[in-house]
């Protein structure tokens, strides 16, 4: 059983930036993939950003340049730096870890940008 727990969710301006980090209780090398995911309040899930086993990322089209996503392989930890935050990034987020059997979820930590 792998068990992932975000943090970072905090409530921040327009304009502004925060980390969510998501550790995990295994090594994050033997992932093929690690993923944060959005959802907002009436809306699916989507996927924010993604990490390979490679390092190779790829993002959303309205977060690129504004969201980073990378991982600290020592300490089993995979982070997303949101910058210039919009109302409209406002969800809870969701750190996602896949494997050779199957996908893994965290519990989710909440980001409101609001004034």
């Amino acid at each position: 059983q792998v068990h992932l727990v975000e943090s970072g969710g905090d409530l921040v301006q327009p304009g502004g930036s925060l980390r969510v980090s998501c550790a995990a209780s295994r090594s994050i090398s033997s992932f093929i993939g690690m993923a944060w995911y959005r959802q907002a309040p009436g809306k699916e899930r989507e996927s924010v950003a993604t990490i390979t086993m490679e390092g190779t990322t790829n993002y959303l089209d309205s977060v690129k340049g504004r969201f980073t996503i990378w991982r600290d392989l020592a300490k089993n930890t995979v982070y997303l730096q949101m910058k210039s935050l919009k109302p409209e990034d406002t969800a809870v987020y969701y750190c996602n870890a896949v494997d050779v059997r199957t996908s893994y979820w965290g519990q989710g930590t909440q980001v409101t940008v609001s004034s």
